[in-house]
């Protein structure tokens, strides 16, 4: 028997006149619920369960919640957590949920868009360097990239010629350090903002990102008609969809009092 994902509402009491098609100790199943929640289950399947099976899956799942119930798991710190995260969803959903859904997007802002977030070809020398790494072996694969730069500055071997000989990135070690086409979402702020400042052909570096070092050439600058639509597309609605997440937040934000030690956020996550 296949397993039926359930909405996370729970069984409510039974309205006036409705039908109990099951009682699961304390709660009942009415007919008007199991239609609802089967007919959501029927529109997003296109294998959905027969009326027995999926009873018996509403069954097992207020069983679940009941046991659940009894065991307190309620105060579960994870259980708490998951709690508040779907709070802060349903609080997303109910407040801003209408304004994302009505974001419009036209041809002549696709394209103001895309002159300061273009696709960018671009290939690079990679100096691996791991998060763990000491500050000691950063400086040594530091001192060794500067050494590489000034190579690259001087020589007249092909840029894919150097790349395979030096860099660390296996998946384009042996294709000219060729990344394809990226996007202001899909690449490390550090080297998007350097190629944005780069002419086609032009070589760049030491430019320093959490994965190491990299001396970066810009192959092509895309044009719009030649861009993935889709992809631009998705990038503005995400543009869009932060200014109304932030306006929400910067107005409430202001009815609790906030306080944060910067001394001790200097010391977390380094």
């Amino acid at each position: 028997m296949k397993i039926w994902i359930i909405a996370l509402s729970l069984l409510i009491g039974t309205p006036l006149g409705a039908q109990v098609l099951a009682t699961v100790g304390s709660s009942k199943i009415t007919t008007a619920d199991f239609n609802r929640r089967l007919d959501e289950i029927r529109k997003q399947s296109t294998n959905p369960p027969t009326t027995e099976q999926f009873l018996e899956d509403l069954v097992r799942f207020e069983v679940g919640v009941q046991e659940a119930d009894k065991m307190k798991l309620q105060n579960e710190p994870l259980v708490k957590e998951r709690y508040k995260q779907l709070l802060y969803n349903a609080l997303l959903e109910k407040q801003i949920g209408k304004r994302v859904e009505e974001i419009k997007i036209t041809e002549a802002e696709l394209r103001e868009y895309y002159k300061k977030s273009p696709e960018l070809r671009l290939a690079h020398i990679l100096f691996d360097v791991k998060l763990s790494a000491k500050p000691e072996d950063r400086e040594t694969v530091h001192k060794r990239a500067l050494q590489i730069l000034e190579e690259v500055r001087k020589t007249k071997r092909p840029f894919e010629e150097l790349v395979h000989l030096y860099s660390d990135d296996i998946q384009t070690k042996d294709t000219g350090g060729d990344i394809g086409y990226q996007t202001r979402i899909t690449l490390v702020p550090e080297l998007y903002d350097a190629a944005m400042r780069m002419k086609v052909g032009e070589v760049k570096g030491l430019i320093e990102t959490r994965f190491g070092f990299h001396i970066l050439k810009l192959l092509e600058h895309r044009s719009f008609d030649l861009a993935d639509k889709r992809q631009i597309r998705a990038g503005l609605f995400d543009d869009k969809r932060a200014k109304i997440f932030n306006e929400y937040f910067m107005k409430l934000k202001k009815q609790y009092k906030i306080e944060v030690n910067s001394q001790v956020l200097k010391s977390v996550n380094r």
